[in-house]
């Protein structure tokens, strides 16, 4: 098995936050992007745990990296709420968190990203659940995609249609952060219970 990465040169950078190498050497000589100089040269290397806290700060997905986080899409056009959620989200390093306001966005995320969960506000994402479910569902994924429900005061009834349907749990907005972390670790069984 091949050692993950601990340390990248500007042009790797610039690959994998999809920017020319020029923009990653703006980064850091502008001191926003921490790194150190190779003695005797003009070269520069970014450690991964630098690399990783300003991508994180800056909202660049983790895709082109692997740092162990789960990746998690919230499909919301609520765009505050999917903020407030994604920084309660990544805070502990955790999770990586991609938004999706619409279906084209979700779609390409899924694609991209490859979520291993994805939290879905079925009244707000303008498509029916059971759409969502099946095109989940049809995807080649080496992982199953916990699929999460979120509306406005889902009740009991409401929350077992989705679960008929396929999602995989439902939360009834507004909810507690503990709780969604508490089934993204219950319903996934890669993610570390901590």
């Amino acid at each position: 098995m091949q050692k993950p990465r601990s340390v990248f040169t500007t042009g790797e950078v610039a690959k994998i936050c999809n920017v020319a190498p020029r923009t990653v050497s703006k980064w850091f000589d502008g001191g926003h992007l921490r790194g150190y100089r190779i003695p005797g040269s003009k070269d520069r290397r970014i450690p991964v745990e630098h690399l990783i806290r300003f991508m994180r700060v800056h909202g660049i997905p983790l895709n082109g990296l692997d740092t162990g986080a789960f990746c998690v899409l919230l499909f919301d056009s609520d765009a505050e709420w999917t903020c407030a959620i994604r920084q309660s989200l990544i805070a502990n390093e955790e999770f990586d968190v991609i938004i999706a306001e619409n279906a084209l966005e979700a779609g390409s995320a899924i694609h991209q990203h490859k979520p291993r969960a994805i939290v879905v506000d079925v009244d707000r994402v303008g498509l029916d659940p059971t759409v969502i479910v099946r095109f989940i569902r049809t995807l080649d994924s080496a992982d199953p995609i916990t699929l999460i429900a979120t509306g406005s005061h889902l009740d009991s009834g409401r929350g077992e249609a989705l679960l008929q349907s396929g999602f995989d749990a439902y939360l009834s907005k507004p909810f507690d952060i503990h709780a969604l972390k508490s089934l993204l670790h219950e319903k996934t069984s890669t993610v570390p219970v901590g």
